[in-house]
């Protein structure tokens, strides 16, 4: 795979050597099981996969380098680069400016932006109305642009789908960059409805078999579908992609609840008329982080943590996880820890809570910590020396990594 070049900021003494030595091991990434780090006192149980994915990489290095060598160009970014605070706060002091937020709302209008300056496309992608507003204004919308790769492989895929006369239907949270961007690719081609999760993809299956009606259909999935959608029409013929930072067995299990709906509705014989095999629009990296936390799910621990960015889509679902297992805390960097008390978002009420006495008083502790693909190693890092700071007997990281035994 490609290396980038990446800030060394970024980077990490403890956890990109783990990496290497995992990768070494285990190339074809056969095993998902977590390697425990053991301090003495206190152990970590280390995700197999977690932290920057190509697309995030691929997204920084372009980023980066076009602030290098444009140093008397005013740079904008469309909004986030990624979804992790430390990283746009970075590009935010070395100069780049964010035209608008997750949401789309504008904190620079478009009238303040001219064809001298750069507008960097985020690793999410962006709508085909705010690629045409570019280019009318003479932007480059190709060499800046850092959409991730397999955002545009489900984009492709959708294309496809839609010269076979398929309508398509988007697992993703309807008002997040990248559905945004899918959804307004599909649209160009075909019919398209944005569902959120597998009760949503429960009331569409009602409408197929007239237990709701059209008006029930359309109200209830207002504004998440496109101009002029005739679901009496329109869901004869259905394929799913998804968010690609979405639970892949959510996407998996609301396309098998459809494709059993056609099943019932059509006959097994005719589904492929009416049903897209469209499991190769996931996205390997977060097949990846959910499989590897998974298996992590299956050890014991005391509690688990999980970093990265608060509004990051993909940490969020490794957090849900996690949680049907362990006391979880999920936070945005080392800083939200201290001995006594941690200081975490809690994704019921969208809010950071403080939690006392976090860690448990016992002789050996044992945490299972994990990333999200937004989260640079170095904080991972930071993560791990604050905890150990409150263990005068630990080992340092060069003893354990030096004997590190991978279960």
């Amino acid at each position: 795979m490609k290396k980038f070049d990446i800030p060394l900021k970024y980077k990490s003494s403890i956890i990109s050597r783990l990496k290497e030595m995992r990768r070494n091991e285990d190339p074809r990434k056969k095993d998902f099981s977590p390697t425990r780090l053991n301090f003495g006192p206190v152990e970590f149980l280390i995700s197999r996969h977690f932290g920057f994915c190509y697309g995030v990489e691929n997204a920084i290095e372009i980023a980066y380098k076009t602030v290098n060598e444009n140093p008397d160009k005013k740079i904008y970014l469309l909004s986030e680069m990624i979804h992790n605070p430390a990283v746009n706060k970075d590009l935010i002091d070395r100069g780049i400016s964010f035209i608008m937020d997750n949401y789309g709302n504008q904190y620079i209008d478009w009238s303040e932006i001219t064809k001298d300056d750069i507008v960097i496309i985020p690793a999410f992608g962006t709508t085909i109305e705010i690629e045409e507003i570019l280019k009318e204004k003479g932007i480059d919308t190709l060499k800046y642009n850092t959409t991730c790769p397999f955002v545009e492989k489900v984009w492709n895929r959708a294309e496809a789908l839609s010269k076979k006369d398929y309508t398509i239907i988007i697992h993703g949270k309807y008002k997040h960059e990248e559905t945004r961007a899918t959804f307004s690719h599909s649209a160009q081609n075909s019919p398209s409805l944005i569902i959120k999760d597998i009760e949503e993809a429960d009331y569409l299956t009602k409408f197929m078999f007239c237990e709701i009606t059209k008006e029930e259909f359309l109200q209830f999935f207002d504004k998440k579908y496109t101009a002029g959608f005739n679901p009496h029409e329109d869901l004869q013929r259905i394929g799913v992609v998804n968010q690609t930072t979405m639970l892949a067995t959510e996407t998996e299990e609301i396309a098998e609840l459809l494709r059993n709906a056609m099943i019932s509705k059509y006959g097994e014989e005719n589904i492929k008329d009416h049903f897209a095999d469209t499991r190769d629009t996931l996205c390997y990296a977060t097949n990846d982080n959910q499989s590897a936390t998974n298996s992590l799910i299956e050890y014991q621990a005391d509690l688990a943590i999980v970093v990265g960015g608060y509004n990051s889509s993909n940490t969020s679902h490794l957090t849900e996880l996690l949680e049907e297992r362990f006391k979880t805390y999920f936070i945005s960097d080392a800083d939200k820890i201290s001995e006594d008390k941690i200081m975490h978002f809690d994704m019921s009420i969208k809010s950071e809570v403080e939690t006392i006495d976090f860690l448990p008083k016992k002789d050996k502790v044992i945490i299972a910590i994990t990333s999200g693909a937004s989260c640079p190693d170095s904080i991972i890092d930071q993560v791990l020396m604050k905890i150990l700071s409150f263990y005068n007997t630990a080992l340092s990281p060069a003893e354990v990594l030096d004997k590190l035994i991978i279960d």
